[in-house]
C-alpha cells in the first residue's frame, strides 16, 4: 500500500525527515518497503528556466526554422534553432538549457545537447508545453508571462511540487491502516510514546447541510447480514470535469490516475479515510430507488471495463426499482450506470459489506479493486456516514453540486463496540517484562481503546470499531507491545535448550539419500505445493478430476494442489536458465495430492532434475554433459545405499518422457526417470535438455533396510578384464545379454557391462553391435589364462548359441 507522506501531513503537523518517519512507521508494525521521490512533474524541470527571446531571424538553410539569440540572465546569452511558428523577439519564453533532462510521455528521459542544426548552432531548446509535460498543447512553445525575470527557474514558476510516497507491506489484519488517516492515527501513538504529542486532525465536515430536497432516493436492502450498513445521498447541479491539481497530485503520488471531478474525489475520500464509495449517474436509475439484493444465478452485467460477467446468486447486487443490476456492491461499478461527461445529478453510496462475501465475489469475478481490498478485510462501519459526508462537500465544492436529499441510512442493528478485559499478570507474561501500569493507560490511550473500570489486576476496555482485528486479550496486548516497541524489551543472553533426538526412521533415511545427493553436487529445491490447473494440460497421466481444488485460492496460478512434481521442478530450472545459470542438479522430497472416488490421497516423492554440464567448467579437466545414463548412475547408487538391489527395468509408460526407464522391484514401481519432452519444455521457455528422475519415496521406504548387508575382506588375488564385441539382433536388450553371462559363470564373473552400442550403414539390416566388459576373479587363486580363455569360450558359445550373437 502507498502512503504519501505530503498527504500525511494534512492529519499530523510533523516535519520529521523520510527515513525516520519510516523507521517509525516499521516499529509500529506497518514495516516500510521502500521510499519512493514522486515529483508533480517528472524532473522537476531542473535546468529549465525562463528566458528572453533578444532576436528572431529566419534561418539561411531552412524555411521553417529560426535562428534566436535568448538571455539566460546573468549576461548568459545563448543561440536557439526553433521551429515554432509562434516564436518571436521580445517573448518570455521556458528554455532547457544544454544538460537538462525531459521526458516523454511514456516516462523515457532525453537529454538536451549543444548540436547543430542545418549548419548553425544550437544552444538549449525552446519549450512547448507538452514538452515540460505541463499539458498537451504542441502548437507553439509556451509563451511566460512578460514580467517574469530572465534565468528565473521555471519550477518556481510552476510551482512544481515533490513528495515521498512510503510502500508499506500491510498485514491482513491491519485494516484499520488502509487509508493516510489510520495510518496517521497510528503515527501519532508512536509520537506520544516518544513524548510528541501531536494533534490529529481530521477533516470537518461540521458545513454539512442539505441544500434542496428535490431529487430523493428510497433504499431497500433485502439481507441486513449481507449489508449490515448502507447510506446514500443525491447531490445535482454538478458539471464533471477535470478535478483540481491538488487533488489530482495527492492521486498520482500513490499511483493512481485521475478521471474526473467525481470519479477523483470518491477515490481521494478512499484513500483518505479507508471509506469506499461509488457514485451513480442518477438519471440512469429508474424509479428513483435502489434495491440491495442478490440477481439470479447465470444473470449476466457488464462492468465498467466492458466485461460481460455472469453473476452468482451469492453476488450483493446494486439494483434500481426494476431490480437492472446497476453495481456489483463492494467489487465493481457497472458500465451503463457509471459518471459520464453528460452527467448532471449523481446518487453517491457509502456503505459497510459482509467481509466474506465480497472476498466470494471479488475472487468468482477475479476482481481486486481498492474497494474490495477493504471490504474483505473489515472497514469502520462507523466511517460510513462521515466519509459520505466528506466526499459530498467536495463534490459540493468543486463540481459545483448541491445537496438534494437528506441522508438515507439503513442500520437497523447497530454494531457495538467489541469489550475486552485485560489482565495485567497475563500482559507482563506474554510481554516478558513487566511494563508500568501508568504507562500501559497511556499506550491504551492513545490507540483510543476506552478504559471502562480498573482493578488491582487489570483494565476494562472498549474497542474502537475500526479496529477488527482486535478482539482478545492477546491482541491488547500485542497492540501494547508494538506500541512501546520491541525494541526496548530487554531479552537474557542466557539460552537454555532441550536436545531432542529423532528416532522416525523415515527421516533418517531421508538424511542419508539428502547427504548422498549433496555429496554429488545436487542442490535442494522446496516448491510450492500450489500450482497452476492448467499444468494438467501437459500430461494425459494426469486427470483434471483428480485435482484438489482450493476453495479460495490467492491466484489463478494457485488454485490446485499438484498431481506431478515436474512442473514445479521446471519452473525452478527455467528460473535459473533465464539468470544464466545453465548447469543445475536438484532434488526435492515432496507430496503429490490427488482426489480419487471422493477421498484425498498423498504421496511422497523424491525428484530429481539434472540439466548442462556434470561440473564446473575448469582448465583442468574436461566438460562432459549430464546425460540419460548419468542420472541412471545416481538413482541406481541411491537405491543401492538404501540396500535395494535386483531392480527390474522396463520402458517409461509416462508421456512426459522422449526416452524414459521403469525401475521395479517385483511388480512395485520405486522410480520412474527419463529425457522429458521438448513439447514440456517449450511451455517453461526451456531450450536444453533436462532429465527428470520421479522416485516413489513411499514405496523405497517400504524396501529400504529390509535387506542385512554382508560385510566380507577384500580378497587379494587381482581381478581379471576381458571384452567381447558382439553382433547381435536390433531387438535384443543389454539386460538379455547381462542375465545369460551371469547364467553362464556363476562363480568367477563378477562385473558385466556395457561399454559401446553401435547401429550403422555398414552392419547387416536388423543387427547391432554391442561392445561388453567382462571383469572376472577368484577369491582364493590367481586365475591363469587357460582358465581365463575357457570362461570366454564357454560365454561366447552361450551367446552364439540362445542370441543368434556373432563375435566381430
Amino acid at each position: 500500500m502507498k502512503i504519501s507522506y505530503n498527504w500525511l501531513k494534512q492529519f499530523l503537523k510533523i516535519n520529521w525527515d523520510t527515513e525516520r518517519i519510516g523507521e517509525l512507521l516499521t516499529d509500529l508494525g506497518l514495516e516500510v518497503e521502500g521510499i519512493e521521490t514522486k515529483e508533480s512533474i517528472k524532473g522537476s524541470l531542473k535546468g529549465v528556466v525562463v528566458g528572453q527571446v533578444l532576436t528572431c531571424i529566419k534561418h539561411p538553410n531552412a524555411d521553417r526554422l529560426k535562428v534566436t539569440t535568448v538571455d539566460l540572465g546573468n549576461e548568459n546569452i545563448v543561440q536557439i534553432v526553433c521551429g515554432a511558428p509562434n516564436v518571436a523577439a521580445g517573448q518570455k519564453v521556458p528554455v532547457a538549457t544544454v544538460g537538462t533532462i525531459l521526458y516523454d510521455e511514456k516516462g523515457e528521459g532525453f537529454t538536451i545537447k549543444k548540436g547543430k542544426i542545418r549548419g548553425e548552432e544550437s544552444h538549449g531548446m525552446i519549450c512547448a508545453e507538452d514538452e515540460l509535460g505541463l499539458g498537451k498543447d504542441h502548437e507553439g512553445i509556451l509563451v511566460l508571462d512578460e514580467k517574469l525575470e530572465a534565468g528565473t527557474l521555471v519550477s518556481e514558476v510552476f510551482k512544481i511540487k515533490t513528495d515521498y510516497v512510503f510502500e508499506i507491506g500491510l498485514t491482513p489484519n491491519r485494516s484499520d491502516a488502509m487509508s493516510h488517516y489510520g495510518v496517521a492515527r497510528d503515527v501519532r501513538a508512536g509520537l506520544i510514546q516518544k513524548e510528541l504529542n501531536l494533534e490529529l486532525i481530521s477533516p470537518s465536515v461540521s458545513d454539512f447541510h442539505v441544500d434542496e430536497r428535490t431529487l430523493r432516493f428510497d433504499v431497500e436492502v433485502e439481507d441486513k447480514d449481507l449489508v449490515p450498513r448502507y447510506c446514500g445521498i443525491t447531490i445535482t447541479h454538478v458539471t464533471v470535469k477535470d478535478s483540481p491539481e491538488w487533488i489530482q497530485n495527492r492521486l498520482k503520488a500513490i499511483g493512481l490516475t485521475p478521471k474526473n471531478n467525481i470519479v477523483d474525489i470518491t477515490n481521494y475520500v478512499l484513500h483518505e479515510l479507508g471509506q469506499p464509495l461509488h457514485a451513480f449517474d442518477a438519471q440512469k436509475v429508474r424509479g428513483n430507488k435502489i434495491i440491495v439484493k442478490n440477481l439470479k444465478e447465470g444473470t449476466k452485467f457488464t462492468t465498467l471495463d466492458e466485461v460481460e460477467r455472469t453473476l452468482s446468486a451469492d453476488d450483493i447486487m446494486i439494483c434500481d426499482a426494476d431490480s437492472n443490476p446497476l453495481c456489483i456492491g463492494g467489487v465493481f461499478g457497472g458500465l451503463k450506470s457509471g459518471v459520464t461527461e453528460h452527467t448532471t445529478s449523481i446518487f453517491l453510496e457509502s456503505a459497510y459489506f459482509n467481509p466474506v462475501s465480497i472476498r466470494k465475489t471479488a475472487k468468482r469475478h477475479a476482481l481486486n479493486t481498492d474497494a474490495s481490498f477493504r471490504f474483505e478485510r473489515g472497514i469502520d462501519i462507523n466511517m460510513t456516514e462521515y466519509a459520505l459526508k466528506r466526499a459530498a462537500l467536495l463534490i459540493e465544492k468543486y463540481a459545483g453540486g448541491k445537496l438534494a436529499s437528506d441522508i438515507s441510512d439503513f442500520y437497523p442493528i447497530k454494531m457495538n463496540d467489541f469489550q475486552v478485559f485485560l489482565s495485567y499478570k497475563n500482559a507482563y507474561r506474554l510481554i516478558g517484562q513487566e511494563i508500568p501500569k501508568d504507562e500501559i493507560k497511556n499506550i491504551l490511550a492513545s490507540l483510543e481503546i476506552k478504559i471502562n473500570s480498573e482493578t488491582e489486576g487489570g483494565l476494562g476496555l472498549t474497542i474502537p470499531s475500526y479496529r477488527t482485528d482486535v478482539q482478545r486479550e492477546a491482541d491488547i496486548i500485542e497492540e501494547i507491545l508494538r506500541v512501546y516497541g520491541y525494541n526496548n524489551i530487554e531479552f537474557s543472553y542466557k539460552l537454555n535448550t532441550s536436545i531432542s533426538f529423532d528416532s522416525n526412521i523415515e527421516t533418517k533415511v531421508e538424511n542419508i539419500v539428502a547427504n548422498q545427493l549433496t555429496a554429488l553436487g545436487f542442490n535442494e529445491t522446496m516448491a510450492n505445493s500450489l500450482t497452476k490447473p492448467a499444468y494438467v494440460n501437459l500430461s494425459k497421466n494426469i486427470n483434471e478430476e483428480a485435482n484438489v481444488k482450493m476453495l479460495n485460492p490467492l491466484s489463478n496460478d494457485l488454485g490446485v494442489l499438484r498431481q506431478s512434481m515436474l512442473f514445479s521442478g521446471l519452473e525452478s530450472v527455467s528460473y535459473n536458465l533465464n539468470r544464466k545459470n545453465n548447469s543445475l542438479k536438484f532434488y526435492e522430497f515432496g507430496k503429490t495430492y490427488h482426489l480419487y472416488n471422493d477421498k484425498y490421497q498423498e504421496d511422497k516423492h523424491l525428484t530429481l532434475f539434472v540439466t548442462g554440464n556434470r561440473t564446473k567448467e575448469s582448465w583442468k579437466t574436461n566438460t562432459n554433459t549430464s546425460d540419460f545414463f548419468y542420472l541412471k548412475g545416481v538413482i541406481t547408487a541411491i537405491l543401492e545405499r538404501l540396500g535395494i538391489h535386483n531392480l527390474k527395468g522396463s520402458p517409461a509408460k509416462s508421456d512426459v518422457f522422449s526416452e524414459g526407464i521403469t525401475l521395479s522391484l517385483g511388480k512395485i514401481k520405486l522410480a520412474e526417470f527419463g529425457v522429458v519432452k521438448r513439447t514440456i519444455l517449450k511451455d517453461f521457455g526451456i531450450k536444453q535438455e533436462v532429465l527428470f528422475a520421479d522416485i516413489h519415496w513411499d514405496n523405497v521406504l517400504k524396501f529400504s533396510g529390509k535387506k542385512n548387508i554382508k560385510v566380507a575382506s577384500l580378497t587379494k588375488f587381482p581381478a581379471v578384464k576381458r571384452d567381447l564385441a558382439l553382433l547381435i539382433n536390433s531387438k535384443t536388450e543389454f539386460k538379455e545379454v547381462y542375465n545369460l553371462a551371469f547364467q553362464s559363470e556363476r562363480k568367477m564373473l563378477k562385473e558385466v557391462d556395457l561399454f559401446d552400442v553401435y547401429e550403422g550403414d555398414k552392419l547387416p539390416e536388423g543387427k547391432k553391435s554391442y561392445a561388453v566388459s567382462f571383469v572376472l576373479q577368484d577369491d582364493n587363486k590367481t586365475l591363469e589364462d587357460k582358465q581365463i580363455d575357457k570362461i570366454m569360450q564357454k560365454l561366447q558359445q552361450s551367446f552364439e548359441n540362445k542370441l543368434d550373437a556373432v563375435l566381430r
